[in-house]
């Protein structure tokens, strides 16, 4: 009995991502999709990150946040993008044990803490529309300060559980993960371990951070509608959207490609792998450009530096 328990169970060094299952010339393709897509990301959040800072016009809470939301999509995305492409060009495809830990850790600590930003963010819009009198006074630095920092300690706790959870998982012989990086849907399938108190905290965690997220963005776009509608001139009501929509267009992405990533069953691997490139590259990459194609003062501050930038020249 205790050889067959040996035999059955090993201790994990490391494991292989198995990516796309696509043939081999396509991988190709798929290495420039990839540095192709990271690249934008680079660019898009380094330069908006450089114009928040650089442009004095932009020292409102709106920006605080953008700056970090660009800061959270720069560096998640990085901890994905560049070890998917160098497994496009390795036989092995392997990344170490502690490798994974970190990417599952960074992952999730990131991926949650924009989750929390976004519903701050959605606060901040709420605030901005329906007591505008009172928003330089509500939304104090103080507040906006403590809104972020709590962002970053809920993903750093979360991350934290669910990483510890997933690999004080007994794993099988097979060290195979069925994605492009390290996740607990497909870390879940190597382990030889009864599940179910592993499903029911991951369970848990879900409801606690998606649920008051979701809410928090609800109940301020059900007051912001309701705002808005009152207001009796189409300009006045154009103006009040579209300081929202742009927000309105990233939780939509990012909540819908999540959603449907782990609404979708086990035995279509492939399809989540399509959505995990959604919100892992796909949407740090829109970021930038939904706030910046979609926002007067960003537009001007990126005109401003690119005048600055020709003068010198």
């Amino acid at each position: 009995m205790g050889d067959r328990g040996i035999s059955n169970h090993s201790e994990v060094t490391d494991f292989t991502l198995v990516g796309f299952k696509v043939r081999p010339e396509l991988h190709i393709l798929l290495f420039l999709l990839f540095l192709f897509v990271y690249a934008m990301v680079l660019l898009g959040n380094v330069g908006m990150m450089a114009v928040i800072m650089t442009d004095p016009r932009l020292n409102t809470p709106m920006y605080f946040f953008l700056g970090n939301l660009s800061f959270i999509d720069l560096f998640y995305s990085s901890v994905i993008a560049p070890k998917a492409m160098i497994n496009f060009w390795s036989k092995s495809k392997s990344i170490s044990f502690s490798g994974c830990v970190a990417q599952l850790f960074l992952f999730a600590f990131f991926i949650v803490t924009e989750g929390f930003l976004l519903a701050a963010m959605a606060y901040d819009r709420f605030i901005a529309i329906c007591n505008p009198l009172l928003y330089s006074v509500q939304m104090s630095t103080r507040l906006c300060t403590q809104l972020v920092a709590g962002s970053y300690f809920c993903g750093c706790i979360t991350s934290v559980l669910q990483t510890s959870m997933t690999f004080t998982l007994s794993f099988c012989s097979s060290r195979a993960i069925d994605h492009f990086y390290c996740d607990g849907r497909p870390l879940q399938r190597l382990s030889c371990s009864d599940l179910f108190v592993y499903k029911i905290i991951s369970f848990f965690l879900s409801s606690i951070i998606i649920l008051p997220t979701m809410i928090v963005i609800i109940v301020s776009y059900m007051y912001i509608v309701s705002t808005v509608l009152k207001i009796r001139s189409t300009e006045g009501r154009k103006k009040a959207f579209s300081t929202c929509s742009s927000h309105l267009g990233v939780v939509s992405v990012l909540y819908g490609a999540v959603l449907f990533m782990y609404l979708t069953p086990d035995r279509f691997p492939e399809l989540s792998k399509v959505a995990s490139l959604c919100y892992t590259l796909v949407t740090p990459m829109l970021n930038p450009l939904i706030y910046s194609l979609r926002n007067k003062d960003v537009k001007e501050a990126l005109k401003k530096i690119l005048e600055k930038k020709n003068t010198i020249l």
